[in-house]
């Protein structure tokens, strides 16, 4: 009989042999990486030949620089990154971070993005008021934020480039300059060339729940979003998915999205949460 040490030692020499493609991890509003030890801990546990790399950029009271700024700098760090591996690397995206890594993998025709995880990240937009949106705006009344976030000072502001307010839609999408590109709801001249560089990757995970208490609604992180009347509209009712504008209905179409909804959640401490490492992430990093 095998011992069980043998046995452990065996199954590590198995998974160095097979080899695991590296993860590559970018933080959310007001993170850094220093936020990510313990996920970085959980994945080179179970994965000890795993390189992984939280992208130190925009850190802190830096990540409320615009998108599109931060876009540009994280899309050349990965791109180096992504140099180094031929086989392919995961993405692993938290919160504000999943916005920028989507609008990397739209704008990047050649990235190697083997699976893109979106970890409670706000998809389809942020409309309520909570801890992060009162660091940005001491006082706080949902209704009239829009006069800030749509004026050309708010889209100077990360949290006002995905601020999707659905009693104002004309003026989300004529003034904000981000995330209704990125979802293909204003047309522009990129769009065909954006959802054939996000359709590269072999797989989309989205990770979200309930009790996250920030993202809001939370089932933004499965790209479900308010309607005028303040219902949530599920993903496969959303006009993007209808139309298929950035490639969303494609990938489900595929069998390569993947939902997982955990209860009992804070914003927090998804990254440091053990269930939702082995339940939601740990079978994707292969």
């Amino acid at each position: 009989m095998m011992s069980c040490r043998a046995t452990l030692m065996m199954m590590m020499m198995m998974m160095k042999a097979e080899g695991h493609r590296p993860v590559v991890i970018v933080h959310g509003l007001f993170d850094g990486p220093k936020q990510f030890n313990k996920l970085v801990q959980f994945i080179t546990e179970v994965n000890p030949d795993t390189e992984v790399s939280v992208i130190d950029l925009f850190n802190h009271q830096f990540s409320l620089e615009p998108m599109w700024k931060q876009v540009k700098a994280f899309n050349k760090a990965l791109n180096i990154l992504e140099e180094k591996s031929a086989d392919g690397i995961h993405l692993l995206c938290f919160s504000q971070g999943g916005l920028i890594c989507r609008a990397l993998l739209s704008m990047s025709p050649n990235h190697n993005v083997h699976t893109f995880i979106s970890l409670s990240s706000p998809l389809a937009g942020q409309y309520g008021d909570t801890e992060y949106l009162r660091k940005v705006i001491p006082v706080v009344v949902i209704k009239e934020i829009f006069h800030f976030c749509y004026s050309r000072f708010g889209q100077k502001i990360s949290i006002c480039d995905y601020w999707n307010d659905p009693h104002h839609r004309e003026k989300y999408l004529k003034n904000n300059n981000f995330l209704p590109l990125l979802n293909g709801e204003r047309q522009h001249e990129h769009m065909k060339e954006w959802r054939e560089n996000f359709l590269r990757i072999k797989k989309l995970v989205l990770i979200g729940g309930p009790d996250d208490g920030v993202i809001t609604p939370w089932e933004s992180s499965f790209f479900g979003f308010y309607n005028n009347n303040d219902t949530v509209v599920e993903m496969r009712k959303q006009e993007f998915y209808r139309n298929d504008t950035f490639g969303l209905k494609t990938l489900e179409a595929r069998g390569d999205v993947s939902v997982c909804v955990q209860p009992g959640v804070k914003h927090i401490h998804w990254h440091s949460n053990a269930s939702v490492f082995s339940l939601c992430i740990h079978k994707w990093l292969t």
